[in-house]
């Protein structure tokens, strides 16, 4: 088994976002980029900005449950959050 991936937001972001309903726009300070981002995906990036940084610690951040589905769901959203250069993963 692979080991456990450890999530970062890239050094230089300030996570600057207004949000409203199920919608946020975000800033990336690296890029230049702004994006829209739904609700879920926010509070993945606000949770790894926390201190959740294992997809077991980001479940428990988020209050979702313990199930593969879920998993996939938050793995899903934190490619996503990656493939825009805003979160990266350590092994």
């Amino acid at each position: 088994m692979p080991p456990a991936l450890s999530w970062h937001v890239l050094p230089g972001q300030s996570l600057r976002y207004r949000s409203w309903d199920q919608e946020a726009v975000l800033f990336n300070d690296l890029s230049g980029d702004t994006h829209l981002l739904d609700a879920d995906a926010l509070a993945v990036l606000l949770a790894v900005r926390a201190g959740a940084h294992s997809v077991a610690a980001l479940r428990l951040a988020l209050g979702a449950a313990d199930e593969d589905d879920a998993d996939g769901a938050l793995q899903a959203l934190l490619d996503q959050l990656a493939g825009i250069d805003l979160i990266a993963a350590h092994p």
